[in-house]
């Protein structure tokens, strides 16, 4: 009680964003083939009854001028993962790069023109999730049409992960988000180091990881944090999760975005399949456990064949062998 009344005496825009610990659960490194089980529970089977679109189609919001990249990296991720449909919703001028790196990816050029979030919203009766940030830039038009996009995901009851520049959007208005129990955010060390002070008006406790994951999980209403770094953390304010699956010493850029759309097909899944399937966990705890440790087999296996010279690209054509290897072997 005394917790709470002090924090609430700091403003009442801080006493809406701060939560007191709850009890929590900590699933440790030893549960990894355990938490690696709940992931198969959630993989659907490939059958000839299913048609088009039935195990996913995934929307990807980013792509800007300066980063095309991204959002392809994330939307070939979220196909090679097992998704049926890709769609990226980018700037007019990212559309035609974008387009150019695969026939296979669907691109809408409207995210920065004045009738982007209604271009959006049509489209969301043929969306199952949304990934939120993946070379979305800092744009004004881009942020503020984005801003809108994730309120209305949420009326939609839309599974929603947040990354890159998506994330950028939090930091500036923590509430947008606040309370979403279908949102998963998907820091790097230096975007949750920004999130945690923008929240909680604190430095971080550098020797606590688990920690300050909590109290930020909690502050934000309990949504889904994968905090990722020399080991990934993943919470819901109520249950940690800890990935140490072996990757590398190779950090490349793109990797997040690989994460962050798979992540939008295992969140999907896990939706689709239900707690039954989850063993009562948390369906965002089980995708983004998944997301984490196919990431680092990719990252794991693509360094053994390319050493230093290793890029996304070639992680992404690992995808399928570390996804036989972890989920389906």
């Amino acid at each position: 009680m005394y917790q709470w009344k002090q924090l609430a005496a700091a403003g009442p825009r801080t006493a809406v964003l701060y939560r007191a610990f709850t009890f929590h659960s900590h699933r440790p490194e030893g549960n990894m083939e355990k938490n690696l089980q709940l992931v198969r529970n959630i993989v659907p089977p490939l059958t000839e009854k299913k048609h088009k679109g039935q195990d996913g189609k995934i929307g990807i919001i980013g792509g800007c001028t300066e980063y095309t990249g991204a959002p392809y990296f994330a939307a070939i991720a979220s196909l090679k993962v097992g998704a049926d449909l890709s769609h990226v919703f980018c700037t007019k001028d990212a559309a035609s790069v974008i387009k150019s790196y695969s026939p296979n990816v669907i691109v809408h050029p409207v995210l920065d023109s004045s009738s982007g979030v209604d271009e959006v919203e049509k489209w969301f009766p043929a969306l199952h999730t949304m990934v939120i940030g993946p070379g979305l830039g800092r744009d004004e038009k881009v942020l503020e049409n984005t801003k809108v996009i994730m309120r209305k995901c949420q009326q939609r009851g839309i599974p929603i992960v947040i990354d890159a520049d998506g994330l950028w959007v939090i930091v500036q208005e923590p509430t947008v988000i606040q309370g979403y129990s279908k949102a998963i955010l998907t820091p790097n060390v230096v975007e949750f180091a920004r999130l945690y002070k923008a929240v909680l008006k604190d430095p971080l406790d550098e020797c606590d990881h688990q920690g300050n994951l909590l109290q930020l999980t909690q502050a934000l209403g309990n949504l889904t944090i994968v905090q990722k770094g020399q080991k990934d953390l993943i919470s819901d304010g109520t249950t940690v999760l800890i990935c140490s699956q072996q990757g590398s010493g190779r950090r490349c850029g793109g990797q997040g975005d690989l994460l962050s759309g798979s992540l939008g097909v295992l969140a999907h899944w896990a939706f689709t399949a239900g707690t039954e399937k989850t063993d009562g966990l948390n369906p965002t705890l089980v995708a983004a456990f998944g997301a984490c440790v196919l990431t680092r087999q990719c990252n794991y296996q693509a360094f053994q064949k390319h050493q230093r010279s290793m890029t996304t690209s070639d992680m992404i054509a690992e995808i399928s062998t570390a996804f036989n290897k972890l989920f389906e072997s």
